[in-house]
């Protein structure tokens, strides 16, 4: 993957993302959701939010 295709998927990201957590009031949440779903996709073992 090139850097041009890193940020094409990180920009679709983003607006899913902005998509899935549109319902949720607080700006904190949407960006613990964020957080969330990026951390879900990246390699490991542990998927939590915790670190």
């Amino acid at each position: 993957m090139d850097a041009h295709e890193v940020n094409r998927v990180r920009a679709m990201l983003a607006l899913f993302v902005a998509d899935v957590f549109a319902s949720v009031p607080r700006k904190d949440q949407r960006a613990k959701g964020d957080c969330y779903l990026r951390g879900l996709m990246m390699d490991g073992r542990r998927k939590s939010i915790q670190a």
